[in-house]
């Protein structure tokens, strides 16, 4: 069983930037591809980024390429996401999630771990 927790939301101004981290037990890691996700009220949860745990490889949705860092520490089973220049539309819970499947996907039923979520709150 894999356990993910997420850690590092919190409310920003716009333009800011915010570090999430989500820490992994449970299992060995390295064949699986991890991502994040976010859900903002009303709307449907949507792909940010996913990398696998070789951190060989990365994808990012377009809305956030170029601004949003996906990285992970094989050593310390944690993966991280860097938000920079945030936006009023960058507001969300955002998710940890890991998946069995080695190549990268964006599709929210490949991970079959989740996180509890953790809330990003950028104002305007």
């Amino acid at each position: 069983q894999v356990s993910l927790v997420e850690s590092g939301g919190g409310l920003v101004q716009a333009g800011g930037s915010l570090r999430l981290s989500c820490a992994a037990s449970g299992r060995t890691f390295s064949r699986y591809t991890w991502a994040w996700f976010r859900q903002a009220p009303g709307k449907e949860r949507e792909f940010v980024a996913a990398i696998t745990w070789s951190g060989g490889s990365t994808t990012y949705a377009d809305s956030v390429k170029d601004r949003f860092t996906i990285s992970r520490d094989s050593a310390k089973n944690t993966l991280y996401l860097q938000m920079n220049r945030l936006k009023a539309e960058d507001t969300a819970v955002y998710y940890c999630a890991a998946s069995i499947v080695t190549v990268l996907t964006s599709h929210a039923s490949r991970y079959g771990y989740w996180g509890q979520g953790t809330q990003v709150t950028v104002s305007p």
